[in-house]
């Protein structure tokens, strides 16, 4: 993550929090999100070790209605269902949203979190084995949880992780150009076991990977900490990440797509971090990265940046490399500095390029469930993927009570979810009902279909299911009003009105 310190963390999420909402209610179409608040409720939710089974009043209608409340009273509640009218009901409407499938656009990889080595040492060392297999369904299972289709994986250690390692550490003053003591054996006790368990889950289920560090011996540093790559060790370097493609392939953990560093901008100084520029980067995956993986790994993209929207001429200048550009599948963003906005100019400037966001965390610098729910929704999930990105991850799948175990860093993060490091017992978190509000009902493969926002109003994104055409309408509503509007698609439609500060997920048969 950048800059994790606390006298960073909270002034830039407020500032984020503060210019989504003023995008929102300006009537940006891929923006929205409240302030934070140091307001008496949290971002946790108030519900029990168990998963929400859903409430309203169902009926046979056409469409089903998913919906979070601002105030907690609803948290992805099943509510009543509605059909379709028999008249034109969006003729006479105030507010229309027209859902447009035949307007299609990017193909979704999917919505998750990222499994850090604290994540996977709680749900193996603080859980019950029956504790730890109910969270994994109802994290990973299409069918009975939530659904979430892609992950994170960090290559060796990062801030949240019990120690720090890289998998070729070396005593000090030595090195090892050979790779000779390359091994994964740091995750193999908690860390790829519980990696496979979401993998049985979801057989879609996708993972990223990201090094926070080459090994200390391969920087100027001697360290893991701050530094950056050696000009001899971008050969090694390269090789040390297609060795671990190989040893996780050979685990059948496959790797989707891997970047060359997190956050190549940020040198914390507490933490494991490398700084890479842009000409470094672009050297090394146009000389190096690139020309390996494409003949050892073709199924694994490769994708630059890992960092903030605030910086988008550092991608701008790889991609303008024609070398490394050959070999960048796209584009991946963090949400601490800058705008969404970013993650569009830059698909402007290379449309051939993919994008992902990769992460994004909630924390104690933000604390008002109602906030962090429209930030989350309006700006993550439908900023974000109105911008082009086919991913939505957040940071910490899972922390405990005091947000850990970590090594440095952040000290008041929030996971997805939180797990009591007495009793194992689940509190699902704010970010655990935003992801599945997408992740639940788009399914990996699904194409972002056409919708409009409403000016000052309700934010939208639109998806259509690629295996039986269904579709998925994410709506926000950020005012402090509730707000009725007619739903117009394919000849039909119908109404519906969404309570203040609350978001909702329609679906329906496609056509």
């Amino acid at each position: 993550m950048f800059l994790k310190q606390e006298a960073y963390r909270p002034t830039v999420r407020v500032a984020l929090l503060l210019a989504a909402m003023l995008s929102a209610l300006a009537g940006c179409s891929g923006g929205g999100g409240g302030a934070a608040s140091t307001a008496s409720n949290s971002g946790q939710s108030t519900t029990p070790a168990t998963p929400p089974s859903g409430s309203g009043t169902s009926t046979s209608g056409a469409i089903k209605v998913w919906m979070t409340t601002g105030d907690q009273t609803e948290l992805l509640s099943h509510e009543g269902d509605l059909d379709f009218a028999t008249t034109d009901v969006a003729s006479g409407a105030a507010t229309v949203i027209d859902v447009d499938p035949t307007v299609r656009y990017q193909e979704m990889v999917g919505f998750g979190g990222a499994m850090t080595d604290s994540s996977a040492w709680l749900l193996r060392n603080r859980m019950s084995a029956q504790q730890r297999s109910d969270l994994i369904q109802d994290l990973f299972s299409p069918s009975n949880g939530i659904g979430l289709s892609f992950m994170r994986l960090t290559i060796g250690a990062s801030d949240f992780s019990p120690t720090q390692y890289s998998l070729d550490d070396m005593p000090t003053g030595q090195t090892d150009p050979q790779l000779a003591s390359f091994s994964i054996a740091p995750n193999r006790d908690y860390l790829l076991p519980t990696v496979k368990e979401a993998l049985a889950a979801n057989s879609s289920l996708r993972l990223m990977a990201t090094p926070w560090s080459a090994p200390g011996w391969m920087k100027t540093t001697g360290s893991l900490i701050q530094g950056t790559l050696k000009s001899d060790a971008y050969a090694p370097y390269a090789q040390y990440l297609k060795l671990y493609l190989d040893a996780y392939k050979a685990e059948s953990v496959p790797i989707y797509a891997l970047t060359i560093q997190n956050e190549p901008n940020n040198a914390p100084a507490d933490y494991p971090g490398m700084l890479l520029d842009a000409s470094q980067r672009t050297a090394l995956i146009g000389g190096y990265v690139g020309p390996l993986l494409a003949q050892s790994h073709p199924e694994t993209r490769i994708l630059d940046w890992d960092h903030n929207w605030d910086h988008p001429e550092s991608p701008t200048a790889v991609l303008s490399d024609s070398t490394a550009a050959n070999y960048i599948s796209g584009v991946a963003w963090h949400c601490y500095a800058g705008t969404v906005d970013a993650q569009t100019t830059v698909h402007n400037a290379f449309p051939g390029k993919d994008t992902y966001l990769t992460e994004c965390s909630g924390g104690g610098w933000a604390t008002n469930f109602s906030d962090n729910l429209q930030y989350d929704v309006g700006t993550l999930i439908i900023g974000a993927t109105r911008g082009w990105a086919k991913s939505v991850l957040l940071w910490n799948l899972a922390l405990d009570e005091n947000s850990g175990p970590h090594t440095g860093g952040c000290t008041n993060c929030r996971g997805i979810v939180t797990i009591n490091s007495t009793t194992g017992a689940v509190t699902r978190n704010v970010e655990y009902y935003a992801l599945a509000h997408a992740s639940k009902f788009v399914r990996s493969g699904a194409q972002r279909i056409a919708s409009n926002s409403i000016s000052g109003g309700i934010q939208t994104v639109a998806f259509r299911n690629a295996d039986d055409a269904s579709i998925a309408l994410l709506v926000a509503n950020p005012t402090g009003q509730a707000q009725a509007f007619a739903v117009r698609v394919s000849g039909r439609s119908f109404s519906y009105s969404l309570p203040a500060r609350s978001v909702a997920t329609l679906t329906w048969s496609g056509t």
